[in-house]
């Protein structure tokens, strides 16, 4: 990931949005000789087939009689080495400005500017954010003592920690943190089942048993503060009692959801939360705008990862046309071209 901040990024394309559809596009730009940059505002590429669902069994991918979501994303990442595309995650695009040679002027919410002749939306159904919980003055302590993902959270030795969550990815982080040697371990969650898998299950319960753990089934309402930090958290019981929590820090392990978030705000043509596009090519309204799999639509639009792959590739084509005005852009094979051999390194 690029550390300079300052000035922009200057590349022929910028994709939008590591999912299998956006690393497909970079393999695509590739065979037309067209470099990428790739944001994504998750800490790895995958898309919604890691955050959701990285070991289930897929079943329509052309080729692949099964696969799991993260098998998928390593094949894709392995097919688009030989173009180096360079990767920017946990970054959010948050402004889109045209510029007056036509290119486009893309920023990100932690501060990186593109200088980019082509954009390719590969969004899916918007930007994986972390559900997070109602209560706004936890906003500051993000990073510091509130966390949404385990990798990102500070060592919790000698710590009251609160994680809240009732799924596997909860009840992992709960007792992976008992390693650490906290002060205390509570995991809340709205209901007093949890969803998680049989074994991960067994060994909360004799976890909880054992008194490593607290299992508290309740809502938090108000974080309570000590010396502007965060010390403690009210919950609300479901007897219609409330108890005040010890908290160092809070992981927050409610899982994903999908956000449109500041594209809606380009000034492209939309039709229902989605981008209208141009199927002989997958442009939107905007010159030099692509976009391509869940993020658009057109008529018989069909939310299909076999999907999002065609659109890649008439748009890659539509992307090579554009760059190069009134050069004609061949349709070569990979099993005979000499040249998409060189590039593959084949």
């Amino acid at each position: 990931m690029s550390s300079d901040t300052t000035l922009p990024v200057v590349t022929d394309a910028l994709v939008i949005g590591a999912g299998p559809v956006g690393l497909f596009q970079i393999f695509e730009l590739g065979l037309q000789e067209i470099h990428a940059h790739v944001v994504d505002v998750l800490p790895e590429a995958g898309g919604q087939c890691m955050a959701l669902y990285p070991d289930k069994p897929i079943y329509d991918i052309p080729g692949l009689p099964t696969s799991t979501g993260r098998d998928l994303t390593q094949r894709l990442l392995q097919q688009t080495a030989p173009f180096q595309p360079q990767f920017h995650f946990k970054q959010r695009i948050s402004g889109m400005q045209a510029q007056p040679d036509g290119r486009w002027l893309a920023t990100t919410d932690q501060g990186m500017s593109f200088l980019t002749k082509t954009v390719f939306i590969a969004a899916g159904v918007g930007a994986f954010v972390p559900r997070t919980l109602p209560l706004p003055e936890l906003q500051v302590h993000e990073s510091t003592q509130v966390f949404y993902t385990q990798e990102e959270a500070s060592s919790a030795q000698g710590q009251h920690l609160v994680v809240v969550g009732g799924d596997d990815l909860a009840i992992q982080a709960a007792l992976a943190a008992l390693t650490h040697s906290p002060a205390s371990v509570t995991l809340v969650h709205r209901r007093s089942t949890l969803d998680a898998s049989p074994e991960w299950l067994q060994a909360f319960d004799q976890a909880v048993a054992a008194q490593k753990i607290v299992f508290l089934t309740a809502q938090i309402s108000q974080a309570e503060l000590t010396n502007q930090r965060l010390s403690g958290l009210k919950t609300e019981l479901t007897d219609g009692s409330s108890r005040v929590l010890a908290c160092d820090q809070l992981w927050v392990m409610l899982g994903l959801s999908p956000q449109l978030g500041p594209l809606a705000n380009w000034g492209l043509d939309m039709s229902r939360k989605q981008l209208a596009v141009n199927t002989e090519n997958f442009s939107t309204s905007a010159a030099g705008i692509f976009a391509v799999g869940d993020i658009n639509t057109y008529p018989g639009k069909r939310k299909l990862i076999v999907s999002g792959f065609h659109e890649a590739t008439l748009a890659a084509f539509g992307a090579a046309a554009y760059l190069r005005p009134g050069q004609k852009i061949p349709l070569e094979y990979t099993t005979a071209s000499p040249r998409l051999h060189r590039l593959l390194g084949v």
